[in-house]
């Protein structure tokens, strides 16, 4: 399975049906439509550590202790879709765990835009100083 710049081994994901309380009327009684998927981050050979600490952080409570990350999905009344609807979302979540935010370059401010707020700083203090008092003449 291709995530993004990853390729995880199909052996990694652990899937399990069981059955659906979701839509299908009487079918959800006989058939096992839901998908448990299960995909161990933390022992992935795939994931790199840094991608995989983020995604644990990333799945919250879908995520055991043991650093497993368990997707229910039983969204629809057919297992093929269900199954395409886990692995879509344990995709996302890897996607979004390899982004990595832009560092923040730290910036002072230019000679201009000092200059500008003193001036509407003196500009301000001139119009609050005529609300004072009406002096004694």
């Amino acid at each position: 399975m291709k995530v993004g710049d990853l390729f995880i081994d199909e052996g990694e994901i652990v899937e399990n049906f069981v059955r659906s309380s979701g839509p299908g009327g009487q079918n959800v009684n006989k058939v096992a439509s839901a998908v448990e998927l299960r995909f161990d981050a933390r022992r992935s050979p795939s994931l790199p550590n840094d991608v995989a600490i983020k995604l644990i952080k990333l799945a919250g409570a879908r995520a055991t202790q043991d650093g497993v990350i368990v997707i229910f999905a039983q969204r629809f009344a057919s297992q093929p879709r269900n199954r395409e609807d886990a692995r879509a979302r344990l995709a996302a979540l890897i996607v979004q765990a390899q982004h990595r935010e832009k560092p923040r370059r730290p910036t002072k401010p230019t000679k201009a835009s000092k200059t500008r707020r003193l001036d509407e700083k003196s500009r301000r203090g001139v119009i609050k100083a005529l609300r004072g008092k009406a002096g004694t003449d």
